[in-house]
């Protein structure tokens, strides 16, 4: 039996799907779900919130400002109500609004911004507010999940272990982009441990994190209009774009089979199925993804028919193969 006393204080909730009966692959799904945040988010925003604390920035006077699409948004604001700090969570219209309702509920103070920068989009307009808020009040304390290093040594000191100690003969970890703190802290672990595994980086398409060409994205997690500062994109093996459309495919066909995972785990997996299609037949790699989050914050979104229809057209496969399983 185990007791705690905070709700990011660390507890043993690792779980994986074994998903060789449902794709063939012998791959692996680490589901990141469940904590008291509901991602994966929280192993960062407690390695941020420490690591303020240890250099005696954070005090009892502190207020936490930080820009998120959402999920780090909840952990951060978790945290700050555990430890009585005032927290401000900079997002736009692309947050859930399951999550806009938790932050509320958790004492958070929200701002929207509705203006996306003409080149680094929402992204950019939410780092400027942030940085002019600080500017005005020096009580602002600023995590910076976007740049602070304590982002990927959360993961390099307990996502990538976990993973190497449950998998000692693993050949390839598939890893979201969003900050790239998940995937930077796995990507150096690997590296620095002398293991051959090959780390595989899932972005979604119209991210600008690898280069690419910024576009629209109406799915929150994944991805960036503003190139990561923390990311290395030299430390993986490959690197797979997502279309929006694929990942809604991925959750429901998860769904079909009774598994409700959120967004970003769509995204991983329609990623890491694609990449893992496209390999020798003779090869059969060990592997494992890592799943951030679970259904609940996309019942409005991912898994809700008209939105699907609004933004990819009645016509698409994600649609079509929901309706033919529910009533074919």
């Amino acid at each position: 039996m185990r007791f705690v006393t905070a709700p990011h204080e660390p507890f043993d909730y690792q779980v994986y799907v074994d998903l060789l009966p449902a794709f063939g692959h012998d791959l692996k799904l680490k589901v990141e779900g469940f904590n008291f945040a509901g991602s994966l988010k929280l192993r960062a925003a407690a390695g941020l919130v420490a690591a303020a604390e240890q250099s005696g920035r954070l005090d009892d006077d502190s207020i936490l400002i930080e820009s998120s699409s959402g999920n780090l948004g909840l952990a951060l604001a978790m945290i700050a109500a555990s430890k009585g700090l005032r927290f401000v969570c900079v997002t736009d219209p692309r947050c859930n609004r399951s999550t806009l309702n938790l932050l509320r509920s958790l004492g958070a103070e929200l701002v929207v911004v509705t203006d996306p920068d003409p080149k680094g989009g929402y992204l950019q307009t939410r780092l400027d507010y942030v940085r002019a808020r600080c500017a005005e009040d020096s009580r602002y304390l600023w995590p910076n999940q976007y740049a602070n290093p304590a982002n990927w040594i959360a993961h390099y000191e307990t996502t990538a272990p976990e993973i190497a100690k449950d998998f000692p003969d693993l050949d390839l970890l598939f890893v979201g982009v969003g900050t790239g703190g998940t995937a930077t802290g796995c990507a150096k672990y690997f590296r620095d441990n002398g293991d051959e595994v090959k780390v595989i980086a899932i972005d979604a398409v119209g991210s600008v994190s690898f280069g690419g060409e910024a576009g629209q994205r109406s799915i929150p997690g994944l991805g960036a209009s503003v190139a990561p500062p923390l990311l290395e994109p030299e430390l993986f093996a490959d690197v797979v774009h997502v279309a929006e459309e694929d990942t809604v495919r991925c959750c429901r066909e998860l769904a079909r089979g009774g598994f409700l995972f959120g967004g970003s785990t769509g995204t991983v997996l329609s990623g890491a199925l694609r990449w893992l299609d496209g390999q020798d037949s003779g090869w059969r790699p060990r592997a494992v993804a890592i799943a951030p989050d679970l259904a609940d914050r996309y019942a409005d979104t991912v898994y809700d028919d008209d939105w699907v229809a609004e933004r990819f057209g009645p016509a698409t496969p994600a649609l079509q193969r929901n309706l033919v399983a529910e009533h074919g």
